[in-house]
């Protein structure tokens, strides 16, 4: 048994990857990052050549019909290059909530205008996994009301898939009446997110969106994030040891220090294994339906926390220029950051684990 990725997996991973490496280069994203743009559209239209937002929808409605680890392997390269591109949301989370949980209208409507980006979808779950500020939605005779946080993709999205308290899924168009949209800014300028305020708002239910597909759009979300942490990660041990072998002190480069080494080397050791806790967490969702949902959990709250270690890190063998634009370490240190935070942070994830396993009531 192959316990590796095939050769069309590591193909296709490898030609996002080259694309995103002159596309998204650090002075691309700089632009898009100080003009506090919704996301970066020419960026997007490439990778939407390249099959990016179709990748989970069905072949039927114009998508390559791939899986989560396939989408996993893609969030890897958005977090490696620090892609300011609609991607968790818009590629994963939404057509999921479509073809699981939409109605064929519904279907029909929407999967082929998300597969072949001409839409973007913002996503808002965040209620269904902890209420802050008395947000949260509800439905009645047709019609959404309340608030809605943190809803990724939101400030570019022409259509929304949000959920309410009980977890029910519902979608509402960009331009509804008496919708309202404030984009956030977070630290992290390279994928904003927005809030919702609804005022009797129309929406249309997804007739099979219930909690159980809502959680399931959740675990996607978090592996998405997590293999984006892994990338990003990835990137500033790279960064970071790059440095190491030119930066000079006292006649030596700073890499032959046993210090510096000892540095890279524990960042390495400690983000390596999670490349396989994130593949397999994306494997399990559809192949090994027993392990899906606390592998989620698991993938989501160790990446966060290796993730701050190795930002931390990284930032620590740049020394004082690791704080400096120039070197743009900090667009990195800022993705981790929103990962940790988006979709739960690893502390409520980790209750959840535990609450799944039989550990806690």
């Amino acid at each position: 048994m192959e316990f590796g990725l095939s050769e069309e997996q590591r193909l296709l991973q490898t030609s996002v990857g080259r694309y995103l490496e002159e596309a998204s280069a650090l002075d691309h994203v700089r632009k898009a990052a100080e003009a506090h743009a919704p996301l970066a559209r020419d960026i997007w239209e490439g990778a939407c050549e390249l099959g990016v937002a179709g990748l989970l929808v069905p072949e039927a409605y114009g998508g390559l019909e791939l899986g989560l680890l396939e989408a996993a392997l893609m969030a890897e390269m958005m977090g490696r290059y620090v892609a300011p591109l609609p991607y968790v949301g818009t590629a994963v989370m939404a057509p999921l909530a479509l073809m699981k949980g939409g109605s064929e209208a519904q279907k029909d409507a929407w999967l082929p205008k998300l597969a072949s980006g001409e839409v973007i979808a913002g996503v808002g779950v965040s209620e269904v996994i902890g209420v802050r500020d008395g947000a949260g939605l509800r439905f009645e005779n047709g019609q959404l009301n309340g608030t809605c946080l943190f809803v990724i993709d939101g400030p570019a999205a022409d259509v929304f898939i949000v959920a309410d308290l009980s977890g029910q899924l519902y979608l509402v168009e960009g331009q509804a009446k008496g919708l309202k949209r404030i984009d956030l800014t977070t630290i992290d300028l390279t994928r904003p997110v927005a809030e919702l305020q609804l005022t009797n708002v129309q929406a249309s239910p997804l007739p099979g969106g219930t909690a159980d597909v809502t959680a399931e759009i959740i675990d996607a979300g978090r592996i998405m994030l997590a293999a984006d942490t892994l990338g990003a990660g990835d990137m500033m041990i790279e960064k970071a040891v790059a440095y190491a072998k030119e930066r000079q002190q006292f006649g030596r480069v700073i890499g032959s220090f046993q210090a510096v080494k000892h540095l890279c080397a524990e960042m390495a050791a400690e983000l390596e294994p999670c490349r396989s806790l994130v593949w397999y967490a994306a494997y399990a969702q559809g192949a090994v339906p027993a392990d899906a949902r606390v592998m989620a959990c698991h993938a989501k709250a160790h990446l966060s926390e290796v993730g701050r270690f190795v930002a931390r890190t990284a930032t620590e063998v740049h020394g004082g220029m690791g704080f400096t634009d120039l070197v743009g370490l900090h667009y990195w240190f800022k993705r981790i950051g929103l990962d940790r935070q988006l979709l739960g942070g690893p502390e409520r994830v980790r209750e959840e684990a535990a609450r799944i396993q039989g550990w806690a009531a």
